[in-house]
């Protein structure tokens, strides 16, 4: 939308209330985005999308940060009048769409017409079990490898990366980051490179930010799509992803094995915590689609990430 409320915290506005009337008693100043703004790190911000929902009483909607947005620490939700939830855009909902904004790492440029989230509409309640995951992996192997499908499908993180690079970690007091320019900005100034080391291990330091990778390589047959769960805080404490959507064909070639790694956007949450090579990070659950879309994810539609290993977000030049 054309312009960002500053606020001085996040909220839901519940059943009773809109965005709107809510955002009185906690707006600190409007910031125009008609020619681009940067919103700085460690502030919240609500933006107008300039999409509206018009949904039927069996469609509902829920929504992620897009990859790039996720890659930067970006902390993005989106939020409806009358929401009990965020993320969530209830069934029979009509009304204006709202996004939460809040970098976590680095200042970002942004402007009227920049794209941080990305909904996914579901009509009636789907499901798929993990009976239906075993036979769709039969017919098309969604990892390279045995699959450990149980609740979803589960993937473990890459801490060895024959030998070289694993990750990244963010800096902090870096330059802008503009959401709309790719390929512009060298990652050794905005990131510190990690190698792998002898034990196969690396110490997650609190409020720290890591780009890393999945140990096996993903894909999503064009008629499904998956979405990574959050992860069980009795495995760890820490948080993986926050853009959790992959789309319709990520990885997949016909008649190939999995192309693609999960890049992984992780952060510790109070105490520094050690993650070993090989170990569960996340589960992925998947949806069968009404029909294929008619271009899937891959590079003929101009994708970023088909065919990606440990990779940064568009923003970046290839180190």
């Amino acid at each position: 939308g054309p312009v960002a409320w500053r606020v001085r915290a996040s909220f839901l506005p519940g059943p009773n209330a809109t965005v709107q009337e809510k955002l009185s008693s906690v707006l600190m100043h409007e910031i125009d985005l008609t020619h681009g703004a940067v919103l700085e790190t460690g502030c919240v911000y609500i933006v107008p999308l300039l999409e509206y929902a018009d949904f039927s009483h069996r469609v509902a909607g829920s929504a992620n940060p897009k990859s790039s947005t996720g890659r930067i620490d970006v902390f993005t939700r989106l939020i409806t009048d009358r929401a009990r939830a965020f993320d969530r855009v209830e069934p029979g909902y009509k009304g204006p769409l709202y996004a939460e904004i809040s970098p976590r790492t680095f200042p970002v440029l942004v402007r009227k017409g920049s794209k941080l989230n990305q909904l996914r509409i579901r009509r009636g309640t789907p499901t798929f079990t993990d009976t239906h995951l075993r036979r769709l992996h039969e017919q098309h192997p969604l990892v390279d490898g045995e699959a450990d499908i149980d609740g979803g499908l589960g993937f473990s993180i890459d801490l060895k990366g024959n030998g070289q690079r694993i990750g990244w970690r963010a800096k902090r007091h870096t330059g802008v980051i503009d959401v709309d320019r790719s390929g512009a900005l060298d990652p050794h100034e905005f990131w510190d490179s990690i190698d792998a080391n002898a034990a196969g291990n690396l110490v997650l330091d609190p409020d720290e930010f890591y780009i890393l990778v999945s140990r096996e390589a993903l894909a999503i047959p064009p008629d499904h799509a998956a979405e990574m769960v959050p992860i069980d805080p009795l495995v760890g404490e820490f948080r993986v992803h926050y853009a959790g959507f992959f789309d319709p064909g990520f990885g997949y070639e016909p008649g190939k094995p999995p192309a693609a790694r999960g890049v992984l956007e992780v952060r510790s949450r109070e105490v520094p915590f050690i993650l070993e090579h090989g170990q569960i990070i996340g589960r992925l659950v998947f949806e069968r689609l009404t029909d294929p879309p008619p271009d899937v994810y891959g590079s003929g539609i101009g994708s970023n990430y088909q065919r990606q290993g440990l990779k940064l977000s568009k923003h970046f030049k290839l180190p």
